[in-house]
């Protein structure tokens, strides 16, 4: 019986660290890190995710929002306007017409980002291969963050309430970017 708790013990000890190097990983990829804002949840790992975060649906909207911290590789994923397109793509104004982004360039700690804000009616739930009816009502905050390892795309993509009531933390997620 001593031998089956020790055993139990020393499990729980594993696994403990492992969740915690897993942990230390999901928040670094580029030679970056970053660290993710409070209230936000880490999810599981998932393919070609450096990591990914659940945000609970603000009052008013029904549906949560997601972050992803995506990493292809060096020179994998695109070029930075290639992305901003093909984010801006997934929106259309209410007239069916492509919805305009507000692109900025922005520098943390040294590592030059361009950001993207665009609103409207959006295509994109599902990823790449849906073909679901536009949702109208969303809103996506996006960053391509220069790492030297090469670049990370941030997306975070929701209900437009829910991102206006996170927009905060997502400037601080963008803020917490360091080399190393």
């Amino acid at each position: 019986m001593v031998d089956i708790l020790t055993g139990v013990r020393s499990l729980i000890v594993i696994s403990a660290v492992a969740l915690s190097s897993a942990a230390l990983l999901a928040e670094s990829a580029a030679g970056l890190h970053w660290t993710a804002p409070a209230g936000w949840t880490a999810a599981p790992a998932r393919a070609m995710r450096a990591a990914t975060y659940s945000i609970a649906a603000a009052p008013g909207d029904t549906a949560a929002s997601e972050c992803v911290v995506y990493f292809f590789g060096a020179g994998q994923g695109g070029g930075v306007e290639a992305n901003i397109d093909r984010w801006t793509g997934q929106f259309t104004s209410p007239s069916g017409k492509p919805a305009r982004a507000i692109v900025g360039k922005h520098t943390a700690h040294g590592i030059p980002m361009t950001t993207v804000d665009v609103a409207g009616a959006y295509s994109g739930l599902g990823g790449p291969l849906a073909t679901s009816k536009p949702v109208p009502g969303y809103r996506l905050l996006g960053a391509i963050v220069e790492g030297p390892g090469g670049s990370i795309f941030v997306k975070f993509t929701g209900p437009s309430k829910t991102i206006a009531a996170n927009k905060a933390k997502y400037d601080l997620l963008l803020a917490s970017f360091t080399k190393g």
